[in-house]
């Protein structure tokens, strides 16, 4: 009888490649596997149960309290944020309300002060992450599962209640990033419940070498299994069906100096558009989403690069090497802004490497391990739009030497990918499972 793993993973799962490749390994090595992530009411073409064609199923649970049970918290948060009002404020607050109860004309400005006054913190946090906790604790304990994985920690206390505090069964930590050293976990409370959650989980993966030998050393636990960010084998450049060039409207004889990912801080792409004036040729091409996108913009207003610099939305997971194929280079210029960032090799490095495309890459330690090793690419300063453009003008300049990369590439590619790393990773569960 086949085992029954249950994953966690705290988004959507819309575009989260490496969870896709662990789902299909263990579904290709006998396992029944249920991953159960976020719902978003706002996305209609996203379902909340999917059998996937890899032969796992997913089932996305509410991002947010249904509007019935967010009166409740909303009237209780408005309480007390009026508690702790000045007199002149609580004044303010009472008048609106008066209005608001009488149906004065200015009803409807007189709500959004109201909304405006008190700060709902309560509403937003149990809205946004308590209740999405709660419904994906409860899948996790409708199924008698014989293994948990947590994807990231804000998936591990759920794990943890299925696999130990109901049941005596085992549980994998995968750990995408370094969660007490990452953007947007800055607080230092984050590594104090990754510290004390780490004791209930029977492994801990990791992405690379340094981060594992960097959570070993942090938390003195024994030194965690790597399974690194390679990509599904591919071979893009017998693909044809995406035209890069012609779908931003360049020549064919531009090259394209590509970036494909999140579109957020920290990963140097401020730089690389403040290096593009200094670009001998080629037009620079994003392809993905974020919060920096708004900033990229307005700097490409500012510098008046519009036919230097092209953006295109995100595209799914299983078709974006046809068109990173379509690429002179491609860009990984982290930024270190913390550890996170500084230990990174991330799924970009690899994706550029299976389409044979050489990187402009950052010299930290994982990447520029790669890079130098096998001879695809050039690491330079991320943090200096000279040294950026000093990489680029060299790959534009010597086109021999960028097609040597690029075969390097091809050939560096039946090395760095999921084909060989799979094999880790289910060993990691077969090894897991016999330990009593």
């Amino acid at each position: 009888m086949s085992k029954k793993v249950c994953a966690f993973v705290f988004n959507h799962f819309t575009n989260d490649a490496r969870v896709l490749r662990e789902c299909s390994a263990l579904v290709e090595a006998g396992y029944e596997v249920d991953l159960i992530a976020l719902h978003n009411s706002e996305m209609k073409e996203l379902p909340k149960r999917e059998n996937r064609n890899e032969g796992f199923r997913v089932i996305r649970v509410n991002d947010q309290l249904p509007m019935i049970l967010r009166w409740p918290l909303l009237i209780s948060s408005y309480i007390t944020d009026f508690v702790k009002m000045n007199i002149f404020t609580k004044i303010l607050a009472l008048i609106l309300v008066i209005l608001c109860l009488f149906n004065m004309p200015i009803t409807t400005i007189s709500t959004v002060l109201l909304v405006t006054i008190f700060s709902n913190r309560i509403v937003k946090v149990a809205s946004r992450r308590g209740y999405s906790i709660l419904e994906m604790t409860i899948y996790g304990l409708m199924r008698n599962y014989d293994i948990y994985h947590a994807n990231d920690l804000n998936t591990l206390p759920q794990a943890i209640v299925g696999a130990k505090l109901f049941r005596r069964k085992k549980l994998i930590y995968d750990s995408h990033e370094v969660q007490s050293s990452r953007s947007g976990y800055e607080n230092p409370i984050f590594g104090k419940i990754e510290k004390f959650l780490i004791k209930f989980i029977d492994v801990m993966i990791h992405e690379n070498d340094t981060r594992a030998k960097f959570t070993q050393d942090l938390y003195s636990i024994p030194y965690p299994e790597v399974i690194h960010n390679y990509p599904f084998v591919s071979h893009p450049e017998e693909n044809h069906s995406v035209n890069l060039h012609k779908l931003v409207g360049i020549s064919e004889e531009e090259p394209i100096l590509l970036y494909q990912g999140g579109i957020q801080k920290g990963r140097g792409l401020e730089q690389v558009i403040q290096a593009v004036p200094q670009f001998k040729r080629g037009i620079v091409v994003f392809i993905g989403d974020g919060k920096l996108k708004p900033t990229l913009l307005n700097l490409v207003d500012e510098h008046q690069l519009h036919d230097r610099v092209k953006f295109i939305d995100k595209v799914p997971v299983d078709e974006l090497l046809n068109y990173t194929r379509n690429a002179y280079l491609g860009f990984q210029v982290l930024n270190n802004i913390n550890f996170n960032h500084y230990s990174a090799s991330s799924n970009k490095l690899f994706e550029y490497m299976m389409s044979g495309v050489p990187a402009i890459a950052c010299s930290f330690p994982e990447i520029q391990k790669v890079v130098d090793k096998e001879k695809t690419g050039i690491c330079v300063d991320s943090h200096d739009p000279n040294s950026i453009a000093e990489g680029v003008n060299y790959l534009l300049d010597h086109p021999e030497v960028r097609d040597e990369m690029s075969k390097n590439c091809l050939i560096a590619r039946e090395k760095y990918n999921w084909n060989v790393e799979k094999k880790i990773f289910v060993e990691i569960y077969r090894k897991t499972l016999q330990v009593k």
